[in-house]
């Protein structure tokens, strides 16, 4: 069954903690944390102290998405803060096996995200090692933008990937999701769906998740 990642930078912050409740309640399985620094992408959002405000708050995988330069610098912070995901940028790292290690050696799953024009090759020799793959469906930086139809075509390239090398590593589209192209996402190979403005503004956001759920999936490695 497809997982669903609300992404709290579509909720109001006034009532956050309420807010990720909601979701938990409404049946999502992760809570995806956007972390921007105003340099990598033209917006500042939140940093460590906001994970660890929710980290026991609400009962869901706390995915926390890095749009940052230097994000070795941070790993350690928002590991000890509660991520149990950390997703960096491949174009923000100039040592990507490196910063994926250190992921690893703090406790987190490791994923990296792919912005809509960086090619799939630049992963080809890291595969192995990341438990997600980021598929930006927008360009990182503000919530409620449209869906890029052409990443649909890199989502099945990786999805392909994965299985002409009996890999296991779990493909999330985040940016632009909702109904429609959340069948786009998955329908070419997507396991995880990031969505914000889609649950967040709702009125029954159980109705969405559920339909987002229920997607047929894409068979994987056979």
């Amino acid at each position: 069954m497809i997982k669903v990642a609300p992404s709290i930078l579509s909720a109001d912050f006034a009532c956050l903690a309420q807010e990720a409740k909601r979701m938990e309640l409404s049946g999502a399985d992760w809570l995806h944390i956007d972390v921007m620094d105003g340099c990598f992408v033209p917006n500042i959002t939140m940093g460590p102290l906001v994970v660890e405000a929710l980290s026991g708050r609400v009962d869901l995988f706390l995915d926390v998405h890095l749009m940052i330069e230097h994000p070795e610098k941070f790993l350690r912070a928002f590991s000890q803060a509660g991520a149990q995901l950390l997703t960096v940028h491949a174009e923000a790292c100039n040592h990507l096996h490196r910063v994926v290690q250190m992921i690893k050696k703090n406790g987190c799953k490791a994923g990296v995200a792919l912005n809509p024009a960086t090619p799939l090759d630049c992963l080809e020799y890291i595969l192995t090692d990341l438990d997600l793959v980021l598929i930006m469906s927008v360009n990182p930086g503000f919530a409620g933008q449209d869906f890029i139809p052409g990443v649909v075509r890199k989502i099945s390239a990786l999805a392909e990937e994965r299985r002409r090398r009996n890999l296991f590593f779990e493909i999330q589209v985040d940016g632009g999701i909702n109904e429609d192209t959340a069948a786009l996402a998955v329908g070419a190979g997507a396991d995880i769906l990031v969505a914000g403005s889609a649950l967040f503004n709702a009125t029954k956001p159980q109705k969405v998740i559920k339909a987002f759920k229920m997607l047929p999936k894409k068979q994987r490695n056979v």
